[in-house]
């Protein structure tokens, strides 16, 4: 079996539980505005209709077709008229208040902490590259105590280029001192981790939890992190 090094990790959907994070930051922004007054949609509505466009919105961001600040504006706005309401009636600043209240929140997937104590304990060099913006990611990691596992995070925003660019693989190995033969990638998303990874020439791990069918060629996949052990 290969010998690797350094193992780099995706943090959102693959050791941060942001579904679960998200889910409990939007039922407290609906409380907290008192949506349920316009008696249009519940809760799970809410969450169901901004996932759908937050999703879409980052997917145009990855591919560089919109910014920032322009995924930022307009998920909320979005959101509010596919309810039904107008544009007016969203609150001007639940972007905000969402961006600064998720990172807070300190859901993981099961077993991070188990198989990052393992892996560290082997002497495996452990790094994140993420598509997150910086201060966010940077505050996720504290609130999950995940700072002190990773030596090198790399964010798209600090070296301009997104996964699945091959640049930010070839950014990351040449931060940390890799290469490309000793190191293996584990993310969620087919595309951008698994993809991004193979046409850099790194394996990779599809963290798949939901068991989702394709026909992509993989080093390796699972479905729990705690599979990790077997071949690490």
């Amino acid at each position: 079996m290969k010998t690797y090094r350094h193992l780099f990790f995706d943090l959102d959907h693959t050791l941060w539980d942001f579904e679960t994070n998200a889910d409990e930051t939007l039922r407290h922004l609906f409380d907290h505005h008192d949506l349920s007054r316009y008696g249009m949609f519940t809760v799970e509505e809410f969450i169901r209709v901004y996932s759908d466009i937050n999703h879409g919105l980052w997917r145009l961001y990855q591919n560089g077709k919109i910014g920032q600040q322009q995924l930022r504006a307009t998920r909320f706005p979005r959101t509010f008229t596919k309810l039904g309401l107008a544009e007016s009636d969203s609150p001007a600043d639940m972007s905000e208040q969402f961006t600064d209240l998720l990172p807070h929140k300190t859901a993981v997937f099961p077993y991070t902490h188990e198989v990052l104590d393992y892996l560290r304990d082997k002497g495996y060099e452990l790094h994140l590259i993420t598509n997150g913006f910086r201060e966010i990611q940077h505050r996720k990691l504290q609130a999950s105590n995940l700072t002190d596992y990773f030596r090198e995070v790399i964010t798209s925003e600090c070296c301009g280029h997104l996964k699945p660019d091959t640049r930010i693989f070839e950014h990351a190995l040449e931060r940390t001192g890799a290469t490309a033969a000793e190191s293996l990638m584990v993310g969620d998303n087919l595309e951008c981790d698994v993809l991004g990874a193979h046409n850099a020439g790194l394996d990779q791990v599809y963290f798949n939890p939901d068991k989702r069918r394709h026909f992509n060629q993989i080093t390796y996949e699972i479905s729990c992190l705690s599979e990790l052990k077997e071949f690490l």
